[in-house]
């Protein structure tokens, strides 16, 4: 049985989670392992210098092409000034600690509303640490990408610090995208003419 597991039996919503329809889908899944599959999918365009924009609509799960995002999501990427940029958006190091917070978030309060445990508000910092000798090709650091990142929760809820500490634990473990920065992670770039 899941971490996830409560006996729920009638609907419930907890943090703005449907517990009862959770329950289901964990069950749902376990009793088919396909529908845990999924692709998401980004498509990038460069624009300008650091300026380039990406479009994120459709993606496969559950078994099924997705087609309920009726308009793409839209994000502009760029650098700060003293980058090279114009500042038309948050620079690519900087949504990696945008996905790791909204992951993190998310994986925390359905965690904590499959135990019964409101959330009355939550946030999150992101600090990180990082040296561009690397991304510049300069000698004396080969390390390319953050070496550090900080993450403090605050967290408003009846539950106790234990509990507090052991979602922050599971969401540390379950979270795709921290697990995805912490864990190498094949990634395979092509050429396409």
């Amino acid at each position: 049985m899941s971490e996830l597991a409560l006996d729920q039996t009638e609907q419930n919503i907890v943090n703005g989670v449907d517990v009862t329809r959770l329950f289901e889908t964990l069950e749902l899944v376990n009793s088919n392992k396909e529908l845990a599959k999924f692709k998401f999918r980004n498509r990038n365009k460069w624009i300008s210098g650091g300026h380039n924009r990406s479009t994120i609509q459709g993606f496969y799960g559950a078994c099924q092409e997705d087609s309920s995002r009726e308009k793409p999501f839209t994000y502009d990427n760029d650098e700060p000034p003293v980058l090279l940029g114009e500042n038309k958006g948050a620079n690519p190091v900087e949504y990696l600690l945008h996905a790791m917070a909204g992951c993190i978030t998310t994986t925390l309060v359905v965690n904590a509303a499959a135990k019964g445990i409101k959330i009355y508000s939550m946030e999150t910092s992101f600090e990180g640490d990082l040296n561009l000798l690397g991304f510049l090709g300069l000698p004396g650091r080969t390390k390319v990408g953050y070496e550090e990142i900080k993450v403090t929760v605050r967290i408003d809820s009846d539950a106790t610090v234990e509990q507090l500490n052991e979602l922050i634990q599971i969401a540390e473990r379950r979270s795709p995208v921290t697990n995805t920065v912490k864990n190498p992670t094949l990634v395979k770039i092509k050429l396409e003419v």
